[in-house]
């Protein structure tokens, strides 16, 4: 086992690892803002050696974690602006920055950030999650709708221009998957074979060199993550999602990545374990080969 794989306070980081602990407009079940410091936490029970990158990240690369705090009480539309001020700040700096949620709303203030940086056309977003995201706000199910809830944030990244790609859509209402066909969003519905074809079909549908992985939870079947709010059964094996992911790297760019929609429950640490090892094959993936 290791000790120390992040390197809290490190001056000159190769990866920012940012959490943002924000659950305000979750619609089932809570404790999404608890996901950043049980992830993080589980990073201490990883082994340095990544065994299916045969690399060791860790004494490689300088990650430092930081969280964003005084975040849980703001408002959605305060928490974006705070979350793209961050994020800009790194971007800036040239980091990579794989955030830690927190709920998929702070995707928004992600992609704000990046659409100042770049040209959100030139960044495909590649969405791992049971739903589409795509409402344009919460009202069908919340008094106080907001366009900056969590089952927004695709909605808002669409409308910045950013091409979508999402994998493992099983839950979605009749007016998102119309605003998926108006946007143009390439949506892969599960439960379906898991091969190689299907990755190569994934690929083929992302028309940009540089990408963004966007991880919710519920995007993986609920036997390898169940701590999360909205949980649906059927969702893409562990297998194959290591398998993707790798081809991800291997044919694209990728430029940031998040892992959202924690929610840490008692006595059960399989999710927030997943989510550390996939956060570290995410990492070992992005600087393998490098100097």
């Amino acid at each position: 086992m290791v000790e120390h794989i992040l390197n809290k306070g490190t001056k000159e980081p190769d990866v920012i690892l940012l959490g943002i602990p924000y659950d305000k407009t979750s619609s089932f079940g809570k404790g999404a803002d608890k996901g950043p410091d049980a992830i993080i936490g589980c990073f201490q029970q990883l082994e340095v050696y990544e065994r299916f990158t045969g690399t060791r990240p860790a004494k490689e690369r300088a990650v430092s974690t930081v969280i964003l705090g005084d975040i849980g009480e703001a408002s959605p539309e305060q928490m974006v602006a705070a979350v793209s001020e961050k994020v800009g700040g790194y971007l800036k700096k040239k980091k990579f920055v794989l955030v830690l949620g927190g709920e998929h709303s702070i995707g928004a203030g992600i992609f704000g950030a990046w659409a100042k940086e770049r040209d959100p056309k030139e960044i495909t977003i590649v969405q791992i999650d049971a739903h589409m995201d795509l409402r344009d706000d919460d009202s069908d199910y919340n008094e106080n709708p907001s366009r900056y809830a969590h089952s927004c944030v695709m909605r808002r990244a669409v409308e910045k221009g950013f091409p979508l790609v999402q994998v493992g859509i099983r839950a979605y209402a009749d007016f998102e998957l119309e605003a998926a066909k108006r946007h143009k969003v390439a949506a892969f519905e599960w439960p379906r074979e898991e091969n190689q074809k299907l990755i190569d079909e994934i690929l083929a549908s992302v028309r940009t060199k540089d990408i963004y992985i966007s991880i919710d939870a519920d995007g993986l079947d609920p036997a390898h993550m169940p701590a999360t709010g909205t949980p649906v059964q059927g969702g893409l094996s562990w297998k194959f999602s290591f398998d993707l992911i790798r081809a991800l790297f291997d044919k694209k760019s990728v430029v940031g990545a998040d892992m959202v929609e924690v929610a840490p429950r008692p006595h059960d640490t399989l999710t927030e374990f997943g989510a550390a090892q996939l956060c570290y094959y995410l990492i070992a993936l992005k600087f393998r080969g490098r100097e």
